[in-house]
């Protein structure tokens, strides 16, 4: 039987890196959804305070596999 799947949208933050926002988003998520298969990056934005680069946002689809 062929799989089915379904997608989150979350975001990540970080004080450290893009990549960072990612890892973060995806830890966060599989704490509370099951069998997650992939992620697509959909946007990447950041705070910047006092002309400096504070932290790093990115939205994150997730996809998981549905259970039977």
């Amino acid at each position: 039987m062929p799989n089915t799947y379904k997608k989150t949208e979350v975001v990540g933050i970080s004080e450290k890196s893009f990549a960072d926002a990612v890892q973060n988003a995806v830890e966060k998520t599989s704490k509370t959804v099951r069998n997650l298969g992939w992620f697509e990056v959909t946007e990447m934005r950041g705070l910047i305070k006092e002309g400096k680069v504070k932290e790093f946002q990115v939205t994150v689809k997730i996809g998981f596999r549905l259970e039977d």
